[in-house]
């Protein structure tokens, strides 16, 4: 069996940071769930705004959810109603969870992402998307790349997808690959993703991969 690591918490420390910035040893299993919860949620409900990542920063009596979107008007919504609403359903979950946080102020920030055919977990998305809806699926991959490999900042991609592609019996897995992409090395900058797509012969799983060049201690500076 081969032993795998996720790319992000591979390189956490080098050229990744924490995606929950906080610590508190006492209430850690209760704000843990929650941000889990937080998190999941937030996906659920903004599937269609094109999500990249949900960053949580925490305080004493603060939670900041930054949310990195391409499709900010959908998060944000006719004179910030969307933000409003959101906010109330977030207070909510952590009531539910912990009802010590009810004083536990949410602040809500949207930022928009300027090249989503950069960002792998938004091209993932994108890609279960397509197949949901039936579209041939190596012409999915080799579309999805040519789009990726459009932008000037990404050096190399490699996109995977297995599971019972167009309805066969046995699952199977393809994969195209363009470029160069350093997976073992570690100052590499690799964005990875993987989403789901639900079809009706079965769930079909999308990985996609994109480096980005390498990180050097003068380049994080």
């Amino acid at each position: 069996m081969g032993r795998k690591v996720h790319p992000f918490i591979f390189r956490i420390g080098t050229v990744n940071t924490w995606k929950s910035r906080w610590f508190n040893q006492k209430r850690y299993k209760n704000l843990l769930e929650q941000d889990i919860k937080l998190r999941n949620f937030v996906a659920k409900k903004l599937i269609k705004a094109s999500i990249n990542s949900i960053e949580i920063e925490r305080s004493a009596n603060l939670v900041n959810i930054i949310i990195f979107t391409a499709k900010p008007g959908l998060v944000i919504g006719r004179g910030g109603s969307g933000v409003e609403d959101l906010k109330q359903e977030l207070r909510k979950i952590i009531h539910q969870i912990d009802p010590e946080s009810a004083k536990t102020d949410i602040r809500l920030e949207v930022e928009e992402i300027r090249q989503p055919n950069s960002k792998a977990a938004i091209v993932a998305q994108d890609m279960a998307m397509q197949i949901e809806k039936r579209m041939p699926y190596r012409r999915v991959i080799k579309q999805t790349l040519d789009k990726i490999m459009q932008n000037h900042e990404v050096q190399g991609a490699k996109i995977m997808i297995n599971g019972r592609l167009n309805g066969a019996e046995i699952a199977r897995k393809e994969w195209l690959k363009k470029g160069r992409i350093s997976l073992q090395t570690l100052r590499a900058n690799i964005d990875y993703a993987n989403a789901t797509a639900y079809t009706t012969y079965g769930t079909i799983g999308v990985k996609v991969w994109i480096c980005k060049g390498e990180v050097f201690d003068k380049d994080k500076k």
